[in-house]
């Protein structure tokens, strides 16, 4: 099982749902609209939620090269 992480790479804002698209194996964009929608139909609560997971999630180490590229 892999860490869960902010993005360093696929960020728009704290690199949250980069992070939680990597973990979860789909599309960042597709997360951000499900965010966006969420938190207008929401009244704010995902948005409060989006806040709070900014600050608790560490952030990607330097060095974790997740994109699957071979460096030699």
């Amino acid at each position: 099982m892999t860490k869960f992480y902010r993005s360093r790479n696929d960020k728009k804002l704290s690199g949250l749902c980069g992070g939680i698209a990597q973990w979860l194996g789909i599309d960042a964009t597709i997360l951000r609209v499900i965010t966006v929608v969420g938190a207008f139909f929401s009244f704010g609560t995902v948005a409060l939620l989006y806040i709070i997971l900014s600050i608790l999630v560490p952030q990607e180490p330097y060095g974790n090269f997740s994109d699957k590229h071979d460096f030699y």
